[in-house]
């Protein structure tokens, strides 16, 4: 089974990242560009045939290893 997490700063917290990506699309001509914010994606294949199980089997990895969750979200989906 397939699962994508999707790993994103929350509101509030700094990303200088966002903010240097920001001014570099403006700084190639893109105009209209308001804010940006970084994120990380994983793409994960687990050995399930239950989703349900499979996907707190892949929120539980989110929380203790792929963010950070004092200053990070993340989202799980099950995309097979």
């Amino acid at each position: 089974m397939k699962a994508r997490v999707t790993v994103t700063l929350k509101n509030g917290v700094l990303d200088p990242q966002g903010k240097a990506i920001e001014g570099a699309l403006g700084a190639l001509g893109f105009a209209g560009v308001g804010s940006v914010r970084q994120g990380k994606v994983f793409d994960i294949e687990v050995e399930a045939t239950d989703a349900a199980k499979a996907k707190t089997e892949l929120e539980a990895m989110a929380a203790k290893l792929l963010a950070n969750t004092v200053i990070e979200n993340y989202r799980v989906e099950i995309v097979d």
